[in-house]
């Protein structure tokens, strides 16, 4: 299967499973999920939520994680920093790369913003192959987070 069907298939499961729910928090844990069930080599998918100026750990599936990042440390923190997604080839490359779990060599992370351009935080996508992520992956995920957020009642603050 392609990667353009692949993703297509991804969001309309993610639809039809968030068709019900408007909860911020349970939407993201359901999204974690589904893309820990359905992509294959990654060993960590999930979400850190933004508070003042830190990610936060949020809901995820994987092994245990930071539960906190700065914002501008890290891969993660450089996504909310730059407000730009980042895909990196080879985290050991990456200066400032946090290391949460030593088995991760690559990672794509998306940014979350609303329509009204607030930073929610990221989706982090993490796998133990060097390069395993692309440009297709990275513009599916950010389709996939635009499904999580047109579905999801986003909390105040």
């Amino acid at each position: 299967m392609s990667l353009n069907k692949f993703y297509a298939s991804l969001n309309s499961q993610l639809e039809g499973l968030l068709s019900a729910e408007r909860d911020w928090l349970a939407n993201t844990a359901n999204a974690s999920a589904l893309l820990f069930m359905v992509m294959e080599d990654i060993n960590w998918a999930g979400f850190y939520l933004l508070h003042g100026d830190e990610l936060r750990l949020g809901p995820f599936q994987g092994r245990p994680a930071c539960t906190r990042i700065p914002v501008g440390a890290g891969v993660c923190g450089k996504a909310v920093y730059s407000g730009e997604p980042q895909l990196v080839d080879d985290v050991h490359q990456f200066p400032g790369h946090i290391a949460c779990d030593a088995v991760s060599a690559s990672e794509v992370v998306i940014p979350l913003y609303t329509a009204g351009e607030r930073c929610l935080g990221v989706l982090d996508v993490d796998s133990p192959r060097i390069a395993r992520f692309t440009e297709a992956d990275l513009l599916g995920l950010q389709a996939f987070t635009q499904v999580l957020l047109s579905a999801s009642e986003i909390p105040m603050d």
